[in-house]
């Protein structure tokens, strides 16, 4: 159990003010173990902020280097981290910010071989992933786990976040059934994206997975939020569960994990 020492209380007596946090949703949050799935656009704001936040223990899964290019976004990493891995990086980052916190790196990718023994040490997980084999994995692995998830993704100047309970309401498939096609969207690295805009939608994650922790709010279950920024517009789009949704439909038809690259046609 954590114990709030002086310092502690201080470090975090903003939330304790709060009368949805408090003291008892403090230690929720000081015993909480989250599992950020990478640790770059959307997974670096999200660790900074959840790691000031005092989440207990944060597992980060990245198998990437830094590279120069990632600066201009992923805010957890600096020039003195070039060529260093994601995790390490992000991890001495967050150690720099707040001692209280644990993590726990996974310097290596998701697969369908790996990813049960990595989630079961958690109990919320962050999808920040940029590639829709390892969306599509980390979507059904949770479901099939019972996992709470938040999912996003950026693209140019939008960003959009759902948050996935299962049992409780749609999953990613209910929303995108199949991947597209190959050569029918481009990545960042192709197209591009607004440096703020990852920050935006991560916190936006932390954010839901902080009132997860707290069991308080209404989360964007069965809601996809959309970002618009040059707008500057925000939607919510109803999402229903899908009753043929082959992995939380009424009869599933993906009972464990498939090979995900075959399914979205891609190859790393």
């Amino acid at each position: 159990m954590f114990e709030f020492s002086e310092e502690a209380i201080k470090r975090y007596s903003r939330h304790i003010l709060l009368p949805e946090v408090g003291g008892t949703g403090q230690q929720r949050i000081n015993e909480a173990r989250v599992l950020l799935v990478g640790a770059g656009g959307l997974g670096a704001p999200a660790a900074y902020y959840l790691a000031a936040a005092g989440v207990g223990t944060l597992g980060v899964v990245d198998g990437d280097t830094v590279e120069l290019s990632n600066l201009q976004r992923q805010i957890i990493h600096s020039m003195a981290d070039l060529g260093k891995n994601k995790g390490q990086s992000a991890r001495e980052t967050i150690e720099g910010l707040n001692t209280d916190v644990r993590v726990v790196t996974h310097q290596e990718r998701l697969t369908s071989k790996n990813i049960f023994p990595i989630l079961k040490d958690y109990d919320v997980v962050m999808d920040g992933t940029d590639n829709f084999p390892t969306r599509y994995l980390v979507n059904d692995a949770c479901v099939l786990s019972g996992k709470p998830l938040s999912t996003g993704a950026v693209f140019r100047f939008h960003g959009q976040v759902m948050t996935i309970i299962p049992g409780e309401g749609p999953c990613y498939r209910c929303l995108f059934r199949e991947p597209p096609p190959p050569g029918m969207t481009a990545s960042c690295e192709e197209a591009g994206v607004l440096g703020v805009l990852p920050g935006m939608i991560g916190i936006l994650q932390a954010t839901e997975i902080l009132k997860i922790i707290l069991n308080e709010g209404s989360l964007l279950k069965g809601r996809l939020l959309s970002y618009e920024a040059l707008e500057m517009e925000f939607r919510t789009i109803k999402v229903r569960r899908d009753p043929e949704c082959p992995v939380c439909g009424d009869h599933p038809t993906i009972k464990e994990l498939i090979d995900y690259e075959e399914f979205c046609r891609v190859n790393f």
